[in-house]
């Protein structure tokens, strides 16, 4: 059974991070999250490639076996605006005991449902990451997620501060280039790929911004790997960062 629930303990981060219309934006899209015909088909195209770079990060990490079918077994994840779970899902199946939060009440209670009725056991927390007193986690995750906060120092000191001291994260996140304005908003938001008003280039984080931002959170970030598209590949990993980028980090 999974559990919906708002926490409301008092902020450790010491900075609000939440967009009110960044949260009643993504809330509006709740009810068809895990359509892959719907508002969000691009995330439901885009989570194969986060998982393939997430796995190979987490045998890397804690030198798993590559062909175990659980190699978050025994540990905890955490999603950080986990939307209505379309990652916490895979992780839960990985075998980590998952945890999502997320700004906006409508995706957790969706996220909820759809865990419940595919038989997870993944527990959902609607509110701020920097207010909520859950402890600490083997593996924290903040996907398509710092561009859309209000305060990006404060936003990864409070998930920083969520991660134990031999813990993995990865995150991903539009860099902010020429070819990201094209093809993220002019085109992808232009033609209906992605609704509009998602994004706000001058919100996107280049991958030295990250690094240093990681840095004053006490993590090491490792080597970006980027995020394309070609019409032959759809979307896939590359060497190339223009677009979008996704990376580990560590505790130093």
């Amino acid at each position: 059974m999974s559990d919906a629930t708002t926490s409301t303990s008092s902020n450790t981060s010491g900075g609000t991070t939440i967009r009110p219309e960044e949260a009643a934006h993504f809330g509006k899209l709740a009810k068809d999250w895990w359509d892959p015909r719907g508002s969000s088909a691009m995330l439901h195209k885009l989570n194969p490639v986060r998982l393939q770079f997430l796995r190979e990060a987490i045998d890397i990490h804690w030198a798993g076996d590559v062909q175990g079918r659980r190699p978050l077994g025994g540990k905890t994840a955490l999603d950080v605006g986990c939307g209505a779970g379309l990652l916490c899902e895979p992780l839960a199946r990985l075998g980590a005991s998952v945890t999502g939060v997320d700004a906006a009440p409508e995706n957790i209670a969706a996220a909820a449902l759809h865990s419940e009725g595919s038989g997870l056991d993944v527990r959902y927390i609607a509110g701020e990451i920097g207010s909520i007193d859950i402890g600490q986690f083997d593996l924290v995750t903040a996907m398509e997620v710092i561009e859309h906060v209000a305060d990006k120092r404060a936003f990864l000191a409070a998930t920083a501060a969520r991660l134990s001291p031999d813990g993995l994260m990865v995150l991903s996140t539009p860099n902010r280039t020429a070819r990201s304005r094209l093809f993220m908003i002019g085109a992808a938001e232009g033609i209906g790929l992605i609704p509009k008003g998602t994004h706000h280039w001058d919100d996107f984080v280049t991958p030295e911004e990250l690094d240093e931002l990681l840095n004053e959170a006490g993590l090491e970030m490792g080597e970006p790997q980027g995020i394309g598209f070609s019409p032959s590949r759809g979307l896939h990993l590359t060497d190339d960062l223009a677009l979008n980028y996704i990376v580990t980090a560590r505790a130093r």
